[in-house]
């Protein structure tokens, strides 16, 4: 009875202990769900928030994206300066995508890191790069090349109070390259034909805004980067032999590259031939001008210009100007120049004051079928005079560290149809040193060299880097012209005005070194007959003697930039080749060709050299919001 009793007496106390248990559980089971809903919450939110800040950051992506193409335009179009003109306008910063190019930009506001101010992208100045470019750009550099920094924030106007703060950001570097051609061992502004070469083998990157023809029966070997704007390939485009194979090795990774954006080497809008860079420039044009500065005529420190008797005496005119670069502008910009100017430069009065200059020598070009009248200019002697000449040095004093690095020459005498004006450059194994700077000849005629080009320096032995490809005793130098043509130290003037009259008869060739980057141009292949053909990179340097059992040396960089303006007759096959021309010119040497490994050196590009524009996007990163320095490495 007692133990019943205790069982009655405990049932009130069970349901106590049953209801607290279910009290717990439900409780439990609140906390659980809540904080299920709340981590859903959070989650969503989070959810809301990354994608907020993955479009945010896309949108940020595409203002720099649509600064970046704006920038990259001007650059190639104008210029460094323009870009740096439209800084200071404001033009970039204004750039931002617009609810008229898409009402999705609606949703999204744009502003500039540094100030905050809405509308705006951060565009500025950040550094300047010398050294290598980056590794899609192998073998490349550039040299105190602009680098400007594109920084935009982004918020969305659209979202909910979940987003607000959410800050999307990017950030990119952009490296206005000032490459200089002879970077690339063999640069062509159009088609690049190896058609026909001899063996050939070439050391350094090549480049083609056009298409690259490798046709050869010889072995033509590529050991750096080979790109084309348009294909490589075969084709019969001598109108003499069609190449169904290639004989052709490539040694760099990748072989080849094609359809690649072209290498931009205009320098100015509306200037479609870049022959303007070697062209007197025309009355009235600023010589600080995108392509005033540009001009090859205003970058010398001398100019020689010989034009027509105007004094009655028979004689021709000669101007000499010699001019400095003030305030960081180029030469042809100096507001007091000095002018030497001789209207009767007779053989006698040239010899007192400008003895380097011969006016009076004629020989004849068989390939142009013209007799050549002759601006000649004998190296040894400028170098001489320059270095002493009370004229030169005050205005261009070597101890105040100011050299001649560039010389502009332009014969505009009058001539007849069958006559050329040209200049020709004579004893030139030394050139000046200028202190290491080098020396480079421009003209806007066609241009020929007379025996060894820069085989020596003043502490070398005589013509020290002659039939060889070490060209450790040589200057910086460049030779940029309408046409090029060599000449061995064997060419005869006189024999040359005798020597075709029976059509079989061409004199003998001596061997030949040019120590010098190559920037001129050249007939282009017309069609795909013999006679329509450009003679390919191999003949791009002229050649007028019997060159059978010599040798032509090239130390140097290949640039063809341009159509020939004044040495227009096409290229036409030599004796021993089929079919011949009714004269024979020329009978081939055996050519050894290397690139200059001394122009990868910043510090010994050749004065002159024309660069290519190449915008890059130099280094990419995502800063915290409002930062404009964040620094990361290039790619």
């Amino acid at each position: 009875m007692k133990l019943q009793a205790h069982l009655q007496n405990s049932k009130p106390a069970r349901a106590g202990v049953a209801l607290i248990m279910v009290l717990i559980l439900v409780g439990v089971s609140i906390l659980i769900l809540a904080g299920v809903m709340y981590r859903s919450s959070t989650v969503a939110t989070l959810n809301e928030r990354n994608n907020a800040f993955t479009a945010n950051g896309n949108a940020a992506e595409a203002a720099v994206e649509k600064v970046y193409a704006r920038l990259a335009y001007d650059f190639q179009s104008w210029g460094v300066a323009a870009v740096s003109n439209y800084m200071v306008a404001g033009m970039y910063a204004t750039n931002i995508p617009t609810s008229a190019e898409s009402p999705f930009w609606s949703n999204f506001q744009f502003s500039d890191p540094s100030t905050g101010t809405i509308g705006r992208t951060y565009v500025g100045y950040a550094y300047s790069w010398t050294g290598p470019l980056p590794s899609a750009y192998q073998n490349l550099n550039t040299a105190n090349a602009p680098v400007y920094r594109i920084v935009s924030n982004v918020v969305n106007t659209n979202g909910g109070a979940g987003v607000a703060g959410v800050v999307g950001t990017a950030q990119e570097d952009v490296l206005l390259a000032l490459v200089p051609l002879s970077t690339w061992a063999i640069f062509y502004n159009g088609l690049l034909e190896f058609t026909q070469c001899a063996t050939m083998s070439v050391n350094g990157a090549v480049m083609a805004n056009g298409s690259i023809y490798v046709g050869t029966t010889a072995s033509l070997t590529f050991n750096s980067g080979v790109s084309a704007s348009g294909w490589l390939g075969a084709p019969a485009n001598d109108g003499q032999s069609a190449y169904s194979t290639w004989n052709t090795t490539f040694n760099a990774t990748p072989n080849y590259v094609t359809n690649v954006p072209s290498v931009n080497v205009a320098i100015s809008t509306g200037v479609t031939n870049a022959h303007a860079l070697i062209d007197i420039p025309p009355s009235g044009e600023s010589p600080t001008s995108a392509l005033g500065s540009a001009r090859l005529y205003n970058q010398a420190q001398m100019v020689l210009i010989v034009t027509n008797d105007l004094s009655g005496s028979g004689n021709p005119t000669v101007q000499l100007t010699i001019q400095n670069s003030v305030n960081g502008a180029v030469p042809g910009n100096d507001p007091a120049p000095t002018i030497l100017y001789y209207t009767n430069a007779s053989p006698a009065l040239l010899s007192s004051n400008l003895p380097f200059l011969t006016l009076t020598n004629t020989f004849k070009d068989q390939r142009e079928q013209k007799t050549a009248l002759v601006t000649q200019l004998d190296m040894g002697k400028y170098a001489t005079w320059a270095a002493t000449n009370g004229n030169v040095q005050g205005k261009l004093p070597s101890t105040a560290g100011f050299y001649p690095t560039i010389m502009y020459v332009a014969d505009r005498r009058n001539v007849t149809a069958t006559q050329l004006p040209v200049v020709r450059l004579s004893n030139a194994a030394q050139l000046p040193a200028n202190n290491g700077y080098g020396f480079s000849v421009a003209t806007q005629n066609p241009l020929y060299t007379w025996g060894n080009y820069n085989t020596q320096t003043a502490s070398s032995a005589a013509n020290a880097s002659a039939s060889t490809t070490n060209t450790a005793n040589t200057v910086p130098a460049a030779l940029m012209s309408d046409a090029l043509t060599i000449l061995s130290s064997k060419w005869s003037d006189s024999a040359s005005l005798t020597a075709y009259n029976n059509g079989n008869s061409i004199f003998s060739a001596a061997d030949d070194t040019i120590n010098a980057a190559i920037v001129t141009g050249t007939m282009p292949s017309t069609d795909t007959t013999a006679t329509g053909n450009s003679g390919g990179v191999h003949n791009l340097p002229r050649l007028l003697e019997n060159w059978t059992g010599d040798n032509i040396y090239l130390n140097t960089s290949i640039l063809r930039l341009w159509n020939s303006n004044l040495a227009t007759n096409q290229f036409r096959n030599p004796q021993g080749f089929s079919p011949a021309p009714v004269n024979p010119y020329y009978n081939p040497p055996t050519r050894h060709y290397a690139y200059d490994q001394n122009f990868l050196n910043p510090a010994k590009v050749p004065p002159g050299i024309p660069t290519a524009l190449v915008p890059i996007r130099f280094a990419w990163c995502v800063p915290p919001p409002g930062v404009t320095n964040f620094v990361v490495t290039h790619n």
